[in-house]
């Protein structure tokens, strides 16, 4: 399948009752889309960032009840798997669509990477544009606006991925549903080109390290 764009019927997997139901769904109805992005941006992040990219589509394979409530797709410069590395994600929840540059809890960089980031505050909040949001769960949906995070609240997520064995760091761009399906496959090509190139120098903190 090529990628042509995201529509109701994706979202509306996330409201299937059951574990073998909705994965089920998320196979056939999201899963190819995901590998079709998945093949693109390899690509397209292995020019970017000097580095070759491999896609990871989950699987939600250590799944045994509860059904998943959002799926995606990860790029990271290892064929094995992306959890342990600073890596990117395309994927949806039911509400929305997101982009993100990602270092979450299996990280054993984290302690340096917060460093980083505390070192580089001021270009950080300076770089990233105010319509991106954060978050510092992968597993929940809720984010907050670049815009309305001073450079105090940047500083104490920092913090918290150098001490707190469970914290996280994500950066990106959320999607709502109303939006991510009225648009085109053009569309999304370029809100994923721009959101990537904007978040590179993020992952590029990694070489500092």
């Amino acid at each position: 399948m090529t990628f042509n764009g995201f529509n109701d019927s994706d979202f509306k997997v996330f409201q299937t009752e059951g574990l073998d139901e909705r994965m089920e769904e998320i196979i056939n109805q999201i899963r190819p889309k995901l590998e079709a992005l998945g093949n693109k941006y390899a690509e397209e992040l292995t020019a970017l960032t000097g580095e070759e990219m491999f896609f990871h589509v989950a699987k939600h394979a250590r799944r045994t009840v509860n059904p998943p409530k959002d799926t995606w797709v990860a790029f990271a410069p290892n064929k094995r798997g992306y959890k342990m590395l600073p890596h990117f994600q395309i994927g949806l929840w039911e509400t929305h669509v997101f982009l993100w540059f990602a270092l979450i809890y299996e990280a054993p960089i984290k302690d340096a990477f917060g460093q980083i980031i505390r070192k580089n505050l001021n270009k950080i909040k300076k770089n990233i544009p105010n319509d991106f949001v954060w978050s510092d769960d992968h597993m929940k949906p809720d984010s907050f606006p670049h815009r309305e995070v001073k450079k105090e609240r940047l500083e104490e997520m920092a913090t918290r991925l150098s001490t707190v064995k469970k914290a996280e760091l994500l950066c990106g761009v959320r999607i709502d549903r109303d939006e991510a399906v009225t648009m085109t496959e053009n569309d999304w090509y370029e809100r994923i080109d721009e959101t990537f190139k904007t978040l590179i120098p993020l992952y590029e903190l990694k070489n500092k390290l």
